[in-house]
């Protein structure tokens, strides 16, 4: 019990101790809350002390600022009048002493303008602007100047020397000329094809003139620049139309292009006319390969990063130039038709397929649209002119009503002229080709071997209606004979053989010796009947009489008078024939000796028969040499007379 009660006593006591201890923290808590009260009431007041003096600092600080920022905006103003007067004094010193620099001064001039047209807040910043724009308007008309003084004195005709040089030496003219002379016959085809074709078969390199100096090329560039970003587009592509336009003009002028049209032609004699296409040709290459991509190669460099610009300005330079060598071309598609020119058709037409894809490059973009038509419209013209030739030509030669006399039945000139031109169509089967394709669809080989037959046989039809004029039936068939083995034998030796094919060949030659045969009939059947027994013998000629040795005897029953007069007519007819014949002519050695061999081989052993049968009639009379006037021997030597057209004089047919 006690020692609860000492507990107790001991909670108490220390519950005392905390009381006070609390209430000794309680008052220095207010000691405390009444320091900091009067701590925060004097710090107001100071800062209300301060304030006028801070609020003088952050004007003074920003007046500091607002300085700073004026001063270095006035620099750069500064800066920018001082670039202003230094362009402006370049610009009025112009450009051709130092192009560079000026130039320089012309961005610099259009930087100040920028610049202050951005500080409209300023004064004066108007009148700056406006001094500024008349400073560059002058500075871009002195450069306007300066690109076409430095444009027009490197711009001068090219000399066709220059240009023959450019040339791959295959081509490069032998005198001043650079085309190739017509055929002054005038009959047989062009020439030009096969010239021309085995120049192609060199290793050819076209080298295009250096029309303007490289080095001024990059000037005038920059000039052609600033021109633009001043937007003086016009007046720069009539500057440089007017240049280089001309320029080019007078260059093919030189090279001898003339400005022809369908009258003009239509005047020129044949073998002038041939000549100056041969040389258009020739001139088109040149134009296009050399002086066409010259030129390309100019507008290309001078208006760089202007594309549009450059393909027009290319246009306009070079379109009466294309237009002075199309008019040509244009002019002989459009004349009047003629078989002679179906292959200068021909040649022009390749020459056009030839540069087709030169064309379409060099004349890129819409602003040479119009060229670019121009060039494909002559290469159809021309193609369609040479088809229409073409038909002309199978009909003209089935219907050709040529007077020319071939009194010697030689080989026509008619045949001889549409064997060459058949020969020549093969020199231009690729080109056919095209045209077949073109008109008549299928394949080329086809096509050609029908128009080649259908030549043929409009030749042979000619040909037969030729023949009727003879009125001696053996020269109409020695005439279609050596007609007809001439054709055969061209054909043997050229690739038409491949075309028209062996039976064609065998066919043809069977008709040679169809009227070889005929000839053989007409001209010797009559003769003939002078050396047989029919009508000497009693017997009337039965094989009773045939034989013998010759004598009296065994012709006992033949007249003497009536073997006279067949010795007597053998020897007018013979000599009549021989006479005739010695006159009329087969051209081909081969054929000429088989013909005389197959006439020997019937005449020599009838003759020999004859005189040995019926010959003792005549020697046991008066002058028996009046009747037997010939040996067979010199009989066969007469023979070796005939076919050499000897002594042709005017002779009934």
């Amino acid at each position: 019990m006690g020692m609860a009660v000492a507990s107790v006593d001991l909670l108490s006591e220390k519950a005392a101790m905390m009381r006070e201890s609390l209430q000794k923290s309680q008052t220095i808590t207010d000691n405390v809350v009444s320091i900091l009260g009067s701590f925060d009431h004097r710090l107001s007041a100071l800062e209300t002390a301060m304030r006028p003096t801070q609020i003088r600092t952050h004007s003074i600080r920003k007046a500091h600022e607002n300085i700073d920022k004026t001063l270095k905006i006035a620099e750069v103003i500064l800066a920018h009048f001082d670039q202003f007067r230094q362009a402006e004094a370049k610009i009025r010193e112009g450009p051709h002493e130092d192009l560079e620099n000026y130039l320089e001064a012309i961005d610099k001039l259009r930087s100040n303008i920028q610049f202050f047209g951005s500080k409209r807040d300023f004064n004066s910043t108007d009148a700056v602007i406006s001094h500024a724009n008349n400073m560059l308007a002058k500075a871009i008309s002195n450069l306007e100047d300066e690109f076409k003084q430095l444009l027009s004195s490197y711009s001068k005709p090219v000399e066709p020397e220059r240009l023959f040089d450019c040339l791959p030496n295959s081509m490069r003219p032998s005198s001043g000329s650079p085309g190739l002379e017509g055929d002054p016959s005038g009959k047989n085809p062009s020439h030009h094809h096969s010239d021309l074709h085995n120049n192609n078969a060199d290793a050819v390199v076209y080298t295009p003139p250096a029309l303007i100096p490289p080095r001024i090329l990059p000037l005038l560039h920059d000039l052609a620049q600033q021109m633009v970003e001043a937007g003086h587009r016009q007046q720069l592509l009539k500057i440089y139309r007017d240049a280089r336009s001309n320029v080019l003009e007078e260059s093919l002028q030189k090279l001898g292009v003339e400005k022809l049209n369908k009258d003009d032609v239509q005047k020129l004699q044949w073998e002038i006319l041939e000549a100056k296409i041969g040389n258009w040709i020739h001139f088109m290459r040149i134009a296009v390969k050399l002086l066409f991509a010259g030129e390309r190669k100019v507008c290309d460099q001078i208006f760089e990063g202007f594309d549009s610009l450059s393909e027009q300005c290319f246009a306009e330079v070079t379109t009466n130039s294309v237009s002075m060598l199309l008019s040509f071309g244009e002019a002989i598609a459009k004349s009047k038709r003629s078989p002679e020119k179906l292959f200068v058709l021909l040649d022009m037409y390749e020459i056009m397929q030839e540069l087709h894809s030169e064309i379409e490059a060099l004349f890129k973009g819409k602003a040479c649209t119009e060229i670019r038509e121009a060039a494909m419209s002559l290469t159809k013209r021309l193609a369609q002119t040479a088809q229409e030739t073409f038909g002309d030509f199978e009909e003209a030669v089935e219907k050709d009503a040529t007077k020319t006399a071939v009194t010697d039945g030689t080989v026509h000139p008619l045949t001889s002229y549409v064997i060459n031109y058949v020969k020549f169509l093969f020199d231009y089967r690729s080109t056919l080709k095209h045209l077949f394709q073109e008109f008549e669809g299928g394949d080329d080989s086809s096509q050609l071997a029908s128009v080649t037959m259908r030549i043929m046989q409009a030749l042979q039809t000619n040909l037969d209606g030729k023949s009727k004029q003879y009125k001696d039936l053996a020269l109409t068939h020695l005439f279609l004979m050596n007609n007809i083995h001439y054709i055969v034998r061209s054909v043997r030796r050229s690739e038409a053989k491949d075309l028209l094919g062996d039976d064609w060949v065998q066919r043809h030659r069977r008709i040679v010796q169809q009227h070889a045969n005929q000839y053989k009939r007409n001209a010797w059947a009559k003769i003939l009947l002078c050396l047989s027994i029919q009508g000497l013998t009693s017997s009337g000629g039965g094989s009773g009489t045939g034989g013998g040795d010759g004598g009296t005897g065994s012709n006992s029953g033949a007249s003497r008078a009536v073997v006279k007069d067949r010795f007597k007519s053998f020897n007018v007819m013979f000599e009549e024939i021989h006479q005739k014949q010695s006159q009329w002519t087969v051209p081909d050695s081969e054929l000429r000796e088989s013909l005389r061999l197959a006439v020997a081989e019937v005449l020599l052993p009838a003759y020999r028969s004859f005189v040995k049968r019926f010959g003792p009639l005549v020697e046991s009379g008066k002058n028996p040499q009046k009747y037997i006037k010939y040996t067979a021997e010199d009989l066969d030597r007469m023979l070796g007379e005939f076919f050499e057209g000897k002594n042709m004089t005017e002779t009934k047919r």
